[in-house]
């Protein structure tokens, strides 16, 4: 099959790319370094021409309110481009639990990403992920200062990209599902837990201090950002660090 890959340059994307070609099929990197445009369109067509599948994943460049107006003006132009090309599978990634947390405005526009799919013309595939292994420096730098690092003891189940991208290949690859299909890691952990492995991991002596009340994930509800019941990823996240 021949697989556009829209947002085909990035951490997931580039591995999507890889995936898929080595099992035979002809996918397609596009981003703006390609000419590709979500949010005005610039490039749509001419990514999509003579494509069986679109995987989209573009992501928003900011989590804030401002991530809503991205995720609609982009599929509003995604969706169109592949209706007028006879796409006959769209797959886009999301998050486990997206739909679950209002308090948090990326999580908002993600559960809109994915209505408007549902919604659409063109036969669809969501695939959910839980928090990326990668991303986990990032979310402990975000309340972190010279001492302590704050974080709430919101459950994680981390994946790895690598297995992310094998997923969402694999879906791009099969039938339509018209619905979602969850992928998870092997193992959950408090995220104040998540932080005290990697930081000891790092040599880094700072002290994890919980916190209910410190960064995005402490808007987070329960165990709603994990799944037991996923397909499991193999990776574990003490062998990642590794």
């Amino acid at each position: 099959m021949k697989i556009a890959v829209i947002g085909g340059t990035g951490l997931i994307g580039s591995q999507v790319v890889a995936d898929l070609n080595a099992a035979g099929h002809e996918a397609v990197p596009h981003s703006k370094s390609t000419g590709v445009d979500v949010v005005t369109g610039e490039g749509l067509d001419e990514a999509m021409a003579g494509a069986d599948v679109v995987v989209n994943l573009t992501n928003s460049p900011t989590f804030d309110e401002a991530s809503l107006t991205f995720f609609q003006t982009s599929m509003d132009n995604l969706l169109a481009a592949a209706g007028r090309n006879k796409v006959d599978h769209f797959v886009i990634l999301s998050i486990v639990g997206t739909d679950q947390v209002p308090g948090l405005d990326y999580y908002r526009a993600k559960a809109l990403q994915e209505n408007l799919l549902a919604a659409g013309p063109v036969p669809y595939s969501i695939v959910r992920a839980t928090q990326f292994m990668e991303f986990i420096d990032a979310v402990l730098s975000w309340t972190a200062d010279t001492d302590t690092v704050r974080l709430p003891a919101t459950p994680i189940q981390p994946i790895a990209a690598k297995d992310v991208a094998a997923a969402v290949a694999e879906v791009a690859a099969g039938a339509p599902l018209n619905g979602i299909r969850n992928i998870a890691g092997p193992e959950i952990f408090p995220l104040d837990e998540l932080g005290r492995i990697t930081l000891s991991h790092k040599g880094d002596d700072r002290t994890v201090v919980n916190d209910p009340t410190a960064g995005m994930f402490s808007a987070v509800k329960g165990d709603v950002l994990t799944d037991e019941n996923a397909h499991l990823a193999a990776t574990r996240y003490t062998d990642w660090l590794s």
